[in-house]
């Protein structure tokens, strides 16, 4: 799905599970109130969508336009989009073999806080490359799952950005599969000069299903938010 489409439909779930909560629409604009969403029900804390984008950078609200290293008429060039979004973090990139997911959640419903949210989050992707023998871990003060935390080699393979208000969440994570990776050689990934960024092929040193990484993906999201995902 294109970044632009996707976008404009997580600001439309947003919304609808803010009007549920009795809070008012954070996006009330053209885009997302032209999609038609339903009203997340009584037992429903939210949605999850999981989506592989068309090569697509995105930069954060704080991110710094100087770790874009290229410009635009460039990206355009190689078919990638860029947008500057409402989104935690710097610059990323998105593109085919990468699961993005988005939980668009009420955490209250959940009963998490954002900081644990975002722990979770971390949690759920370390447990999922373990299963393709990968040590992850995290590193003190940059969001995300890296490789070699503690080493000198320290490269990222997943990042994390979100954005919350009144306790819902949108945006999320970006677990690199078999991403290729040169598209990250136009950027300083999450705004880093000094650390790398890999995928679970890399690692691996062999090839993967990648929807069989999304179904684990979604189980341990399941295990770590305590909660169900269903279809």
């Amino acid at each position: 799905m294109g970044y632009g489409e996707c976008w404009a439909l997580q600001r439309a779930l947003f919304d609808a599970v803010l009007r549920a909560k009795g809070a008012r629409a954070m996006f009330a604009d053209e885009a997302a109130a032209a999609i038609p969403v339903p009203e997340p029900g009584p037992q429903q804390a939210g949605w999850l969508l999981t989506v592989e984008h068309d090569p697509v950078y995105t930069l954060g609200k704080s991110g710094k336009e100087s770790n874009m290293l290229v410009g635009e008429a460039y990206l355009r060039s190689i078919g990638a989009e860029y947008y500057h979004i409402d989104r935690g973090g710097d610059v990323t990139f998105h593109g085919p073999g990468q699961i993005v997911a988005y939980p668009i959640i009420d955490l209250e419903r959940v009963g998490l806080g954002l900081r644990d949210y975002i722990d979770r989050l971390e949690g759920a992707v370390i447990d999922t490359v373990a299963e393709w023998g990968i040590a992850a871990g995290r590193i003190a003060g940059a969001s995300g799952v890296w490789i070699d935390p503690d080493g000198a080699r320290a490269r990222k393979i997943c990042a994390i950005g979100v954005r919350s208000s009144r306790y819902v969440t949108m945006h999320g994570l970006a677990l690199n599969v078999a991403t290729d990776l040169r598209y990250f050689t136009h950027i300083n990934p999450c705004g880093f000069t000094d650390r790398g960024v890999t995928s679970i092929e890399r690692e691996a040193g062999r090839k993967v299903d990648f929807d069989d990484v999304k179904r684990r993906l979604v189980r341990h999201l399941e295990e770590k938010l305590n909660v169900r995902i269903y279809k």
